[in-house]
Parts: C-alpha cells; structure tokens; sequence
C-alpha cells in the first residue's frame, strides 16, 4: 500500500524511519506547510515531496499517514477521506468528540478506513498484560491507578507552544497513551469522574531555540478522574504537566487474585511485573512475542495488512473516539456517562 505522510515534525523520523523498511507499505511522498521539511523527509526514504494538496489528491497515495499537530488532524483527515483515502492519525484522533464522530461517519460512506495511534498498546508490554488478565491471573479486576506527571515539555521541545494550546494539555497529549493502554487490557470506560485546573496561564520556554519566549495556556494542565469500566473496576487516573518529580509508577491493576505492574505506555517494551496473591515478592514475567522496540508505525503496518486482508485494523479509529470520549470528560470537572 502505498502511503503519502503529511506532517514532518520530529515525530516523523521514527516513522519514516520504520516504515521505510516495512514490506506492507510504501512511502511513495511527503508534505509539509514548509517545504524545506518535506523535502528533507523525502530524501530520508527516496519518496517525492509534494504539497498537501497535490498528496492527497494523489492517484497513486492510498493511505494518508497524518502527523500534523492536534489542531490540523481533522482537516487534514477530512480532506483525505473527502478523496477517498484511507487515514492514520498521530494521536488524538480529533480535538473534540464531536469532530472524530464526524470524521468516522464520513469514512463509512466513503468506504475508507480511519486509523490512529498510540499503537505502542501493540506492542510486548502492553499486550502481555492483556493477555495475563484474560487469563485471570490476578482474578477480577478491582481497580487501579495510572499516572503521568511531569512538569511540562517547555524545558526539552524546540517548539512546545502547541502543548498548551486546544487539542495539546496533558489529557490529549500524553493521556491517549494511558488511557489506550487501560481500554485495551481492561475493556470500555462507561463513566468518567474528572477535576481539571489550570495551574498557571502562561509559560516561559526554557529549550532552544525559543529559550524566553511566553506561552500563553488555553487547556486545563492537571488532570485528575476515576474511569468505570464496564467490567465493573475502577482506575484512577491523574494527567498532569505540573508535577516536578513523583515516585508513582505509570499503570498498575488490582484484583482479587494478585497485581499487575503496567509498563511506561509510551512504550513497546516491559518490564511486566506480577504479584500473585500469598507471594513474597514481584515476579517479572516473560514478554509475548511481539515488538519491543520503538516500532512506531506498527498500527499503520497493521491497517494496510487488515485492509488488503478484509480484517479489521486494531488500531482502529473507533477506539482512538472512544480514548478521546474519555480524554474530553477528564478535562471538564463533573460525571460523563459514556
């Protein structure tokens, strides 16, 4: 399948990186708002820089892989299933629900699918601890916790404004790896209890090259909720970019029979750690056979090879609206019946 990348911002490099040497898929161009990035990408992988137009209007892209920043994801998704392309979004799959219902509809009556990360969920880690819980080897869940604290990306990213702006924040930011993770080890969320604030209103960027340049926040930057799942067990969940150093782990999950330490969901790897109830310690457990790596790009394998198969994709568009039915609730304080 052939595939047109639009976006060449540094998540792209992992991308171009892998899927360059992927044999379901193609990298036939590249676009970018500047060129310059296009072009530079485009030689990475001995594709054509275009514009976004002419790629997506393309007769030989099939796939648009969309890696642009949150707030161009639908319009970017839109125009592409408009001309009957299949699309993969770099998380979130929209900035609000609303968008991404609409998006799926309109790929339902164009016969295209829609795709969107995180895909690490396909990964050893996290696909080792769903299998130990459909195994039942820490009985029925009760509930659980996941964390991602950290004091926010102006210290480190060349250009982070986009954090603070609508579509960025701790929840639609780093939250679709966490909550993406939870959904697939444990099922749908039905109800969502959430508290969000907005610490402070304005940043100052401490990385180059923008070193001293203000931002001003526009979304809520901790983030705290207690999601039901339909299973019945109830994980609490604090997202928040205001937080200097914690010693809480990322995810861990309780039931009757023993506790399951969740690796970093960011991640394809381990370590999965188990403790089985009566036991003195943590038992480390093997890792199913799948990627450890950083194998970004991973769910767009898989949707090319669930397309030209007739299977569904698992990183699927339905599950990145329902990560981001949940992500929205966690940002407004109140109760959301899902």
């Amino acid at each position: 399948m052939n595939i047109g990348v639009v976006g060449c911002g540094a998540i792209s490099g992992i991308y171009i990186e892998n899927l360059s040497r992927s044999k379901a898929v193609h990298i036939r161009a590249t676009a970018d708002l500047d060129p310059a990035r296009a072009r530079l990408a485009a030689e990475r992988c001995s594709a054509q820089a275009m514009s976004v137009d002419a790629l997506i209007d393309s007769p030989e892209i099939d796939l648009v892989l969309n890696l642009t920043t949150p707030n161009a994801h639908e319009q970017v998704a839109r125009r592409a299933v408009e001309a009957g392309k299949h699309v993969y979004n770099e998380k979130p799959l929209c900035i609000e629900p609303k968008a991404a219902r609409s998006l799926l509809a309109l790929a339902e009556r164009k016969g295209v699918r829609v795709g969107c990360a995180p895909d690490t969920v396909l990964g050893a880690g996290v696909q080792t601890c769903r299998q130990l819980v459909a195994d039942g080897q820490i009985g029925q869940v009760v509930g659980g916790g996941a964390f991602m604290l950290c004091p926010g990306h102006e210290s480190w990213h060349p250009n982070p404004a986009f954090y603070y702006k609508q579509g960025g924040g701790p929840a639609l930011d780093m939250g679709p790896y966490y909550v993406t993770a939870l959904v697939t080890i444990l099922g749908p969320v039905t109800r969502v209890r959430s508290c969000a604030t907005m610490t402070r209103r304005e940043r100052t960027i401490t990385s180059e090259p923008r070193r001293g340049e203000r931002i001003t926040v526009e979304v809520p930057t901790h983030c705290v909720g207690l999601l039901e799942f339909g299973s019945g067990a109830c994980v609490s969940v604090t997202l928040s970019f205001d937080v200097h150093r914690s010693r809480w782990g990322d995810i861990e999950i309780w039931g009757t029979q023993g506790s399951l330490a969740v690796p970093d969901p960011n991640t394809f790897a381990g370590p999965v750690r188990l403790f089985r109830a009566g036991a003195d310690d943590w038992e480390e457990m093997p890792l199913i056979d799948a990627p450890v790596h950083n194998a970004r790009g991973l769910g767009v394998e898989d949707m090319a090879l669930a397309i030209a198969e007739g299977k569904a994709h698992r990183a699927s568009g339905t599950l990145a609206l329902h990560v981001l039915e949940v992500l929205d609730a966690l940002t407004r304080s109140g109760t959301v019946e899902l």
